[in-house]
């Protein structure tokens, strides 16, 4: 399978490898609405990096390590933490970090992955990996106002990891990474959890992260190998592909700036910048 874009017109957005601060080793990353793209550090460090990639700055500390991340309408970024099992809402307006949520009902989530803000019904959702080598619950559902939520699809998962909610908000995507697949589980009238769907399997290895694009085609990171598919609802095809793993290396997670994919680099110090032509959804 040939790949839709050549590695060769794909870029480095931001290069940390010896830069003042360093940028370690970015496993989450998300796009505000000035443009700015913000990424985590694997000693908790939350990263605001200009549009143009010409500035690095470290805004913010968990002091743990640093997932997946989303912005709300209001500017909040909701920051999953690995170390601490908890999720962490920062207020860039107001350089506030606090403890957002880390579970509910007596329960607690054992790997917060990634963050999906629905705004339309004024909740956060987050994937709950639960353990590498054992399937198991699920996707979390959290108050976007109070931080108060419980278990939402509490039907086990191989490893749920990068998610998307689908254009039109009523189907959540999950990327299953030691599944090799994705699912969509449908979002009931009620807000309720419906039985999930498969949408695409057999994906070479291990996916991670996911965008959608304007035109509802979804996009998909993989960690290994090092490479992008683009699914249209009917064929999956390979985006690109860095058999060196050096412009793409290990990239986990994906987030489109106006026409371009930029992926984080968990295997590297550098965010890559993928020319589409397309535009993603909106951001906020």
């Amino acid at each position: 399978m040939d790949p839709l874009v050549p590695l060769d017109t794909v870029e480095t957005l931001f290069d940390g490898t010896l830069t003042t601060p360093r940028l370690s080793h970015p496993e989450g990353l998300a796009v505000a609405a000035d443009g700015a793209v913000w990424c985590g550090g694997e000693n908790g460090e939350i990263y605001r990096i200009e549009p143009d990639g010409s500035a690095l700055e470290v805004r913010a500390s968990t002091g743990g390590f640093v997932l997946g991340m989303a912005f709300d309408r209001d500017g909040r970024l909701y920051v999953c933490d690995l170390y601490h099992r908890a999720v962490f809402r920062y207020d860039p307006s107001a350089d506030e970090l606090v403890e957002f949520a880390r579970g509910g009902m007596g329960v607690e989530i054992r790997i917060p992955n990634w963050p999906v803000v629905d705004h339309d019904r004024g909740v956060l959702y987050v994937s709950d990996s639960h353990a590498p080598d054992v399937p198991g619950p699920g996707v979390w559902r959290f108050d976007l106002a109070t931080g108060e939520g419980a278990l939402w699809f509490d039907r086990d998962l191989t490893f749920a990891n990068g998610m998307a909610l689908a254009p039109g908000g009523e189907e959540l995507y999950v990327a299953e990474t030691f599944a090799r697949r994705v699912v969509a589980i449908p979002v009931g009238a009620g807000g309720e959890a419906g039985e999930p769907r498969l949408v695409v399997d057999g994906i070479e290895r291990l996916p991670d992260g996911l965008a959608f694009d304007a035109a509802g085609r979804l996009y998909i990171a993989c960690y290994e190998p090092s490479r992008l598919y683009r699914y249209d609802g009917q064929a999956l095809k390979l985006l690109v592909d860095d058999p060196e793993a050096h412009t793409l290396c290990h990239p986990t997670n994906c987030a489109f700036a106006g026409t371009d994919l930029l992926t984080s680099n968990l295997g590297r110090w550098h965010i890559t910048r993928i020319p589409l032509g397309v535009e993603g959804l909106p951001l906020l």
